[in-house]
């Protein structure tokens, strides 16, 4: 198992970062793929941009990106303001439901 899938588990959101290069490693690997380097797992600063979204019934759920490399499905929570492309979004809760990957993400 992946230090990804890992920390997963446990809710947190981790990204590699080369060593090397510095780039975001995605989709994760312990290994660049630019440069081949080892990696340095860090917390996601967890707040990204919508490039789509939609809605079934009353859940909204969109595709956010994150780091300007990272791309994410996951539900959308909705208190107040509707989602728009570019508005920003927090990612509230991660975590590994079987074979699957669940977030949930609000607008910030």
């Amino acid at each position: 198992m992946s230090v990804f899938e890992v920390e997963l588990k446990k809710g947190k959101f981790v990204i590699p970062e080369c060593l090397t290069c510095k780039d975001v490693v995605w989709p994760p690997s312990d290994y660049c793929s630019l440069c081949f380097g080892k990696v340095n797992w860090r917390k996601s600063e967890g707040v990204g941009k919508i490039l789509e979204y939609s809605k079934k019934g009353e859940m909204f759920f969109c595709l956010a990106e994150f780091e300007k490399k990272i791309r994410i499905i996951g539900t959308l929570q909705i208190y107040s303001n509707q989602p728009e492309i570019g508005k920003k979004v927090k990612l509230d809760t991660c975590r590994v439901d079987g074979r699957n990957y669940n977030f949930t993400m609000t607008l910030v």
